[in-house]
């Protein structure tokens, strides 16, 4: 086979073909995200990193520092918007027969807020990696508070925004115990014992990140309950929490947002795409 053969036969051969590599290449740069995330502060607790923070854009940031980093950060770049397609597409297409129920309609508009959550960091890793700098966004959240602080009931808006998101985080916990997580893998390629392993990351991963978000719906809480914008804050924010609660309490996050970057990882390979 030559080289233009070769080439041409990792091109997708249909719309169906390319979202289900947009999807697994999203999939692959969350996975990068949260581990880089959980080795930072696992850094923290043992003091070796550096006053560098725990949030997203740090993890991103660090990529610059490897061989090939403006590479790689293009290539997470193109992942979260990968991802943000694949979720769209989910939310259009429903691919996952949710149904125009008011319940269906529900999830369906929370992939569209799933993959909207990735845009910023999407766009923060594209130009780090075309300008080799650019500002952080840490304050995009607060900006947007204040204005809808403004707002006529913009303090019970945020409130209810942050239930939302402790909500989001409580069904998190949910999808970790019941194992619903495992119908994201396709474990037909895994071992019993890969499975096993993979199983308990889910777990641990999942269990994590629901804490993570239930703090981060904390401070919207907080920030409607003092009319305060600067109460919200960002994961950088909720390891800073974490780490009041002493460094078993942060080390035990870290390592379980690692667990979580894995098994994203482990989804990009065997990924289940219904409906494509």
């Amino acid at each position: 086979m030559s080289a233009s053969d070769t080439l041409l036969s990792a091109v997708p051969q249909s719309p169906s073909a390319g979202i289900k590599a947009l999807a697994r290449f999203g999939f692959a740069a969350i996975g990068i995200v949260y581990v880089l995330m959980g080795v930072l502060a696992l850094l923290a607790v043992t003091g070796l990193g550096r006053g560098a923070r725990a949030d997203r854009e740090e993890a991103v940031q660090r990529l610059q520092d490897l061989p090939a980093g403006n590479v790689m950060l293009g290539l997470i770049a193109f992942g979260l918007l990968g991802y943000i397609v694949w979720r769209f597409t989910q939310a259009i297409r429903d691919t996952e027969d949710k149904g125009t129920g008011l319940k269906g309609v529900g999830t369906r508009l929370w992939y569209i807020a799933s993959g909207l959550l990735y845009g910023g960091l999407a766009l923060y890793a594209g130009r780090l990696a075309l300008n080799g700098r650019t500002n952080k966004g840490a304050d995009t959240s607060q900006t947007l508070t204040a204005k809808v602080l403004g707002w006529p009931g913009g303090d019970w808006l945020i409130i209810i925004l942050g239930v939302v998101i402790i909500g989001v985080a409580i069904f998190q916990v949910y999808r970790a115990y019941s194992g619903q997580f495992q119908k994201d893998v396709n474990a037909s390629g895994l071992s019993p014992n890969q499975e096993q392993l993979v199983y308990r990351a889910g777990q641990v991963g999942f269990t994590a990140r629901g804490l993570v978000l239930a703090i981060l719906g904390y401070f919207f809480v907080q920030a409607g309950q003092q009319s305060r914008a600067s109460a919200v804050g960002g994961t950088g924010e909720a390891f800073d929490f974490l780490a009041k609660m002493g460094p078993i309490a942060l080390g035990t996050v870290a390592a379980g947002l690692v667990a979580y970057g894995l098994f994203m990882l482990v989804q990009a390979r065997y990924p289940v795409l219904r409906g494509l």
